[in-house]
C-alpha cells in the first residue's frame, strides 16, 4: 500500500492540562513505530507544540534540559541505552523563522529527513513542499480555559501503528 492509497485515520482528544498533555507523550514514546516517525506538530504560537515534544523526548528518556529549536532552528538527540529506544536518532525542527521554504533546502535538511530516526517539526508549513510526507499530524488548539482540542491525523502506515 502506498502513501496515498493509506486511509486517513484522524481521532479527536482533549488534553486538559499539562497532564494530560504528558500522558500522552509517554503513551506515544512506548510505541515502536515512533522510531521511525516524522510527526508534525501545528497550531498557534503558546498552543503546546514545545510544550509536547519536551514531554516526549523526556518520554523516550533524552536526558537534561531540552531547548527549544525556535532560534537554533534544529535540536539533534542520540537516545542512550537506558532509554526505551536507545541509540534512536532524533531531531526537534522549529522552522517559525524561515521567511522562505528554500531556507530548509539551502539549510541542508535534506540529509536530515533522509536519515533513520523520529523527526519531530514545528512550523512544518514555513518548510513548504520541501517536507516529505508526515506520518502523524498532531494539530493542538489551545480553548479559552487553558485545555488543548487536539487533532490526531495518521497519514501513512507508521502514523495508524502511533495510534492504535
Amino acid at each position: 500500500m502506498t502513501v496515498k492509497e493509506h486511509p486517513l485515520i484522524v481521532k479527536n482528544i482533549a488534553w486538559q492540562n499539562e497532564a494530560g498533555t504528558q500522558d500522552f507523550a509517554q503513551a506515544l514514546a512506548r510505541r515502536p513505530a515512533i522510531s521511525r516517525a516524522l510527526i508534525e506538530l501545528q497550531g498557534d504560537l503558546g498552543a503546546g507544540k514545545t510544550t509536547f515534544a519536551r514531554h516526549l523526548l523526556q518520554s523516550l528518556g533524552v536526558e537534561g534540559r531540552i531547548k527549544s529549536p525556535t532560534y537554533a532552528v534544529v535540536e539533534p538527540y542520540t537516545l542512550g541505552p537506558s532509554s526505551l529506544h536507545p541509540g534512536l536518532d532524533i531531531w526537534h525542527c522549529d522552522f517559525y523563522r524561515f521567511n522562505d521554504p528554500n531556507e530548509w533546502e539551502e539549510a541542508g535538511f535534506r540529509d536530515i529527513f533522509a536519515s533513520i530516526g523520529l523527526k519531530l517539526v514545528e512550523w512544518p508549513e514555513k518548510a513548504g513542499n520541501h517536507l516529505p510526507p508526515p506520518d502523524l499530524r498532531i494539530h493542538i488548539d489551545l480553548l479559552a480555559d487553558e485545555s488543548r482540542a487536539v487533532t490526531l491525523t495518521a497519514l501513512t502506515p507508521t502514523g495508524a501503528e502511533l495510534l492504535t
